[in-house]
């Protein structure tokens, strides 16, 4: 039998932000042991992936680590795969930033392993038509991408079976089409069973190869894996598997694969990722067709290769907190890069270069999507991308403002939704005003301490909701593919599935029935007039420190024989510093015209997410004592409390203190969602909804006025070792 190649291409990746607990734990369950096993088989040869984040906590925790690496690949059986070294989606940042990932993971692998690499690993294998052309100005010559990008393409599975060449405007690369059909089977699969599935291709293709790549994660980090992989000795039995079958059957690193083979022919790939992604990516409504349409015709592949769902940018649309980070990126990244073209002292442009450097892990992909993997719902991966981006626009604001105290509004489309902002910021604090969006804060950074306040996520309708309320519990010792993983963290999930109207911004005005108790609040049961609370507002004014908006509309009554009121809302958003911090007001003036009195509950309605709501440096303080974040209370504001609420966090250095004058009671509750990760359906905290309240009554030519406060500061005391 002709000598058949198996390449194999192994990822592994920690999200910039990630625990260093979750570091820990998967290098001891996945990395070490399975460069242990490949240090006792010498002849099986692959290529391996690690993202830069990844390195970085290598060479800071187990330097030894990388020694053991360059072992390997001196003696040629490791090859070291580049990559974007910040673990980006290439097709989401701009090209300038797309060439400096590759770059500096060439550089990187250069220096500590002797070569610069041939290839590069995709984030999540998404591929648009211009990648040859990315890959190729960093002098890049192959990568992996799933064989149903080839398979959409129009290619059949039998041609999958060698490289092609892919070309954009000239720039060409190698691309190795990675088997949907050996991610499932190793190692979810017995040894045996994925021998027998090589020798079947190399019976039907003699000289041939099967290519994947995957991530090494599955190979003990999954739940599940470890003992299975190591304790049960998967891993040992497949690698002896594969050194019993060397009379036929080669392992061959990708790069060593791609210089020794010519190409298959000329494949033009269109945009695509691995099938799951591109499942996760559509709206649920759109998800849940699909899925019932992937399932009808589970036993007909052929036609199930044109059926691909969506794109990997659509989370942008699906998420509109990853759309609003992504576009923070992109601005960050175009404003540092244009105060880099000018002419600097030392001292600025070293800033500038601390700059680029937060904005380059800004772009680790993680935080920016969501599905089985992803941690757009995991908040402390979100909050360090953001805090990235704090810090380097604070630092681009020193190059360009220096010595300036000023505080700057301006006006621009700033997540490109094709409504207008307004842009705050000072050396203290960065903020952005959505008129349309119920004319709301949908972001407030505190600059001294690189905190993002607000940062929580809406609560929405998932795919995979209906599973949690449907499905009992599977056989939890059974080792399955993650993407079949139907475990539950907690009992009773389900009970938390309540789905917010809108975006969890701050200043949000909720009018509401004065029949509606505080048990209604975390419900979302309130009824909230609409139109105040998420509609569009018209800016009236912008002045130095203050913006005024106005919306009007018709409050109808639920008894027909009383007349509906004509709403006015006036809100004046004000900004200053205010000692070591900043002060964010929101004043709201409404005035009703009806017959008689509008009576009513009048709330005014703060975000904050401060991380971690059971850990002691962070909490609500309050005159009775300290509370942890998932506190849920009606609280007066009235002696012997307050009309203020002070909620802290020592760990990142911040105090955020809410003032609400002349305000009846502080509603009180968390905001948690409910979501799938690769451990199962978990809850997770979100941040706090705080919601100052007035019973009001307004006559027709007598307006009602009220207040609230947010006084941001450094937190006091300062915890002196930072922890999560």
């Amino acid at each position: 039998m002709a000598t058949f190649h198996l390449v194999l291409l192994i990822h592994a990746h920690q999200p910039v932000g990630n625990f260093d607990s979750v570091f820990e734990q998967v290098y001891q369950q996945s990395y070490l042991p399975f460069v242990e096993q490949l240090e006792r088989h010498p002849t099986v040869r692959l290529g391996l992936h690690y993202s830069g984040c990844l390195l970085e906590w290598i060479e800071q925790h187990h330097p030894d680590f990388l020694a053991r690496l360059r072992q390997l690949v001196a003696r040629r059986q490791v090859e070291m795969v580049g990559g974007g070294y910040y673990e980006p989606i290439l097709i989401s940042i701009p090209p300038p930033d797309q060439t400096e990932q590759l770059r500096r993971m060439n550089d990187y692998l250069a220096r500590h392993f002797g070569e610069v690499p041939a290839g590069a690993w995709l984030a999540e294998r998404v591929w648009e038509p211009g990648i040859p052309s990315v890959l190729a100005s960093a002098g890049l010559s192959y990568t992996v991408a799933d064989d149903l990008h080839f398979l959409a393409a129009g290619f059949e599975l039998d041609q999958l079976h060698g490289d092609f060449v892919a070309e954009d405007c000239g720039h060409a690369v190698r691309v190795l089409p990675s088997l949907k059909a050996l991610r499932y089977l190793l190692p979810f699969r017995s040894p045996e069973e994925a021998i027998l599935f090589l020798r079947e291709r190399a019976a039907q293709q003699p000289g041939g190869m099967a290519a994947m790549g995957d991530d090494c994660e599955k190979f003990g980090g999954w739940p599940g894996t470890y003992d299975h992989c190591y304790r049960d000795g998967w891993i040992e039995r497949f690698f002896t598997a594969l050194e019993a079958s060397a009379d036929w059957l080669v392992t061959t690193p990708p790069g060593e694969y791609v210089a020794t083979h010519a190409p298959l022919g000329r494949a033009d790939l269109p945009t695509a990722s691995y099938p799951e992604m591109m499942e996760w990516v559509l709206p649920t409504a759109s998800r849940k067709q699909f899925h019932a349409l992937s399932k009808e015709f589970a036993s007909r592949p052929d036609l199930l290769r044109f059926l691909r769902g969506g794109q990997w940018r659509g989370f942008f649309s699906k998420y509109a907190e990853s759309n609003l980070l992504h576009k923070k990126m992109l601005r960050a990244s175009e404003r540092v890069r244009g105060l880099a073209q000018r002419r600097w002292g030392r001292a600025k442009r070293a800033k500038l270069v601390r700059a680029r450097e937060h904005v380059l892990r800004a772009q680790c992909n993680d935080a920016y999507w969501h599905g089985v993997f992803g941690g757009l719902y995991a908040p402390h991966l979100r909050t360090e991308l953001w805090r990235e981006l704090v810090r380097a626009e604070t630092l681009a604001d020193e190059v360009a403002f220096p010595q300036s105290n000023a505080l700057r509004i301006g006006r621009c489309d700033f997540d490109a939704d094709g409504a207008e902002e307004l842009v705050v910021s000072s050396p203290r604090m960065a903020a952005l005003i959505h008129p349309t969006g119920g004319g709301t804060l949908g972001a407030l950074d505190f600059r001294p301490s690189a905190v993002t306040l607000i940062n929580s996520l809406q609560r929405r309708p998932e795919a995979y909701h209906d599973r949690l309320r449907e499905a009992a519990q599977g056989d939890a010792d059974r080792v399955v593919s993650i993407h079949d993983n139907v475990r539950s963290r907690e009992k009773g999930l389900e009970r938390f599935l309540r789905y917010d109207r809108w975006p969890r911004n701050a200043f949000r005005l909720l009018l509401f029935s004065p029949a509606k108790s505080f048990d209604d609040y975390p419900a979302i049961n309130l009824e909230e007039n609409a139109a105040l609370a998420g509609g569009d507002y018209t800016v009236r004014t912008v002045g130095p420190r203050h913006v005024d908006l106005s919306c009007e509309t018709v409050l109808e009554s639920h008894a027909s024989e009383v007349p509906a009121h004509r709403i006015c809302c006036l809100k004046r958003f004000s900004f200053a510093h205010d000692g070591e911090g900043c002060r964010v007001s929101c004043a709201v003036e409404l005035s009703a015209a009806g017959i008689e009195p509008l009576r009513a509950f009048v709330g005014l309605e703060l975000v904050l997410n401060l991380l971690a709501p059971e850990e002691s440096d962070r909490y609500f303080d309050t005159p009775d004592g300290q509370h942890f974040l998932r506190w849920t209370a009606a609280v007066p504001a009235a002696p012997p409390a307050a009309d203020s609420m002070r909620v802290v966090d020592e760990w990142q250095n911040v105090a955020a203190t809410i003032q609400a004058p002349g305000a009846a009671e502080f509603w009180v509750a968390p905001i948690e969602t409910v979501s799938e990760s690769e451990l199962g359906f978990e809850r997770v905290y979100q941040g706090s909804q705080i919601l100052a309240l007035w019973p009001v009554e307004i006559a027709t030519g007598s307006p009602w006025r009220g207040e609230a406060v947010l006084r941001v500061a450094p937190a006091h005391p300062v915890a002196g070792k930072a922890r999560r």
